[in-house]
This record gives structure tokens, C-alpha cells and sequence, in this order.
């Protein structure tokens, strides 16, 4: 058999770099310093975006399965036909009529009493 040699791990720039190609297998006690993320390092997770993977915090309504943020519960609000009003207390109606639509879908809170109880 002819002697061979298969290097996956290795120091590379002078002893600079150390490069690992295989596994790398920590023992019970074993300790890391100036890692990032751990052991002591300045590392700092980056704000998520929708085009960075970093770190958020789950509020109410929300879920993350594999790494997806989700909004739950969130239903449409009914349809509406688009107005056909011919005069302003027409279009006003239809106007109501959607605002009416949001707040039963939830997607609007509920009107404020107008100041002196009338319809303004």
C-alpha cells in the first residue's frame, strides 16, 4: 500500500488560519473564547428585514414556523361593491358602509362617539 496523506484540517497563512474540512467535536467542559455569538464576543444579531434573516420578537397574533413570520387571525373585511354615488350624502353612505365592513372585520377599531352625540 502506498503511504497517502488526506489533510482536512489544517493551519494555513503561517499558522494564522486554522481550517477545519471535517467535524468539529467539542467535549463536556470545553470552552470557546472570542467566538461570536458566545463566549465573549461583541457579536450583535441583526434587525430582520425582508431582505436580512435576523432577530425579532414575537408579539400577539404572530407565529414563526420554520423561520417564517406569520400574522394569525386576520380575516378580510366583507366585500364591497364600489360606489355608484351620484351625490355627496350618496357617497358618504357607501363611505360608512366601508368603515362598518373594517370595524366587523376587526381591522379598524370601533367609532368614537361624536362630540354631542349627534351624526355630526
Amino acid at each position: 500500500m502506498s503511504n497517502t496523506h488526506n489533510t482536512k484540517n489544517y493551519m494555513a497563512h503561517g499558522g494564522g488560519e486554522l481550517v477545519i474540512g471535517g467535524k468539529l467535536t467539542f467535549l463536556d467542559g470545553a470552552e470557546v473564547e472570542n467566538f461570536p455569538g458566545g463566549g465573549g464576543g461583541n457579536y450583535t444579531l441583526p434587525t430582520a428585514s425582508a431582505s436580512t434573516l435576523g432577530g425579532v420578537k414575537v408579539g400577539s397574533g404572530l407565529t414563526i414556523t420554520d423561520g417564517v413570520l406569520s400574522a394569525d387571525g386576520i380575516t378580510p373585511a366583507a366585500a364591497q361593491a364600489d360606489s355608484t354615488a351620484t351625490t355627496i350624502a350618496g357617497l358618504k353612505d357607501d363611505f360608512n358602509t366601508l368603515l362598518a365592513a373594517l370595524r366587523t372585520a376587526g381591522l379598524l377599531a370601533a367609532a368614537a362617539e361624536p362630540a354631542g352625540g349627534g351624526d355630526g
